[in-house]
C-alpha cells in the first residue's frame, strides 16, 4: 500500500552506522517503500524532515547533542510525520508510546518486531490521519518530556546550522519587528519569535523588562546609573550599556530594593 498514491517516503536517522544498516535491510524488503535519506544526528534529521517532507521517520532517541526528542519538538506540530522511535528506554517510557499509540522498535529488534511496527504505521498513514498522527506524538512528548516551567535553552537556527543557546548565557535580548536578537558575549542570534511571547516563557528572577524593546538578564548587570526622570544606564558585566524607561522603572525597583 502506498500513501497517497505513491511510495511510503522514510527517512533513517541514527547516530550508529550499524544501526543505520540494519533498518535500511529491513525496508529494502518492503516494495513500496522509498528511502528518502539516512542521517547520523539530530540537526541534519531536522534539515532533511523539514525539506524533504517524508511519510515515516524511523528516529532514534539516544543521540548525542540533540536526541529524538528534540528532534520532533523542534519540527513543525502541524506537519509532523508518522514516527517510529528506535530505543532503549525503559518500561515507563515504553508505557507511554503505548498509551498514545506511536510505536517503537526497542534494540536489538527481529523482523518479526520491525514488521509489526511498520505496518502499523502504514495503517495510520493509509488512514491519512496526519492531524490525530500529531496529536499522538506531542502527547508522547509531554508525557515522558515535561517541560520545565521557564525556559532552559533556546534552539538557534543559524547559517545552516541548529544549536542550543543556554538562557543563563544571554546578556540581553532586544526586538527586531517579529524576530528577537539574542545577545551572548560577542554573538548575536536571530530568531522568530516577539519579545512579549519570549518575556512569558523566561523567569522573572532572571530577566526584566527595561524598555518596550529590551529585556535584560539580572544576573548580567554590573550597575545602574541613575539619568533623569526614573531612568538608568544599565551596565552589563561585558560593557555593554543600555537605557531603561521610566515605563519599566517599576521592574528595576526590586533590585533597588525599594
Amino acid at each position: 500500500m502506498k500513501a497517497n498514491g505513491r511510495k511510503i517516503r522514510v527517512i533513517i536517522v541514527d547516530d550508529e552506522p550499524i544501526a543505520r544498516e540494519g533498518l535500511r535491510n529491513q525496508l529494502l524488503n518492503e516494495p513500496e517503500v522509498e528511502i528518502a535519506a539516512e542521517c547520523g544526528n539530530g540537526p541534519d534529521a531536522v534539515h532533511a524532515i523539514e525539506e524533504l517532507a517524508p511519510d515515516l521517520v524511523f528516529l532514534d532517541i539516544q543521540m548525542p547533542g540533540m536526541n529524538g526528542l528534540d528532534v520532533v519538538s523542534l519540527l513543525d506540530a502541524s506537519t509532523l510525520p508518522a514516527v517510529i522511535f528506535v530505543t532503549a528506554y525503559d518500561k515507563y517510557a515504553l508505557q507511554a508510546f503505548e498509551v498514545n499509540a506511536v510505536d517503537y522498535l526497542l534494540k536489538p529488534f527481529d523482523r518479526e518486531r520491525f514488521q509489526k511496527a511498520f505496518q502499523r504505521a502504514r495503517v495510520q498513514l493509509e488512514r491519512k490521519d496526519a492531524q490525530e498522527i500529531n496529536h499522538r506524538l506531542q502527547s508522547l512528548l509531554e508525557t515522558i518530556r515535561p517541560q520545565p516551567k521557564y525556559l532552559e535553552r533556546m534552539v538557534v537556527k543559524s547559517a545552516g546550522r541548529i544549536f542550543f543557546l543556554a538562557v543563563a548565557e544571554i546578556d540581553w535580548i532586544e526586538s527586531a519587528d517579529n524576530y528577537v536578537g539574542l545577545h551572548s558575549g560577542h554573538e548575536s542570534h536571530l530568531i522568530r519569535e516577539t519579545l512579549t511571547n519570549l518575556e512569558k516563557k523566561l523567569d522573572p528572577a532572571d530577566f526584566v523588562r527595561i524598555r518596550h524593546s529590551t529585556i535584560v538578564n539580572i544576573k548580567h548587570i554590573k550597575e545602574l546609573r541613575p539619568l533623569f526622570k526614573g531612568e538608568f544606564e544599565i551596565v552589563l558585566q561585558n560593557g555593554t550599556k543600555l537605557s531603561s524607561s521610566r515605563r519599566y522603572r517599576s521592574r528595576l525597583d526590586v533590585l533597588l530594593g525599594e
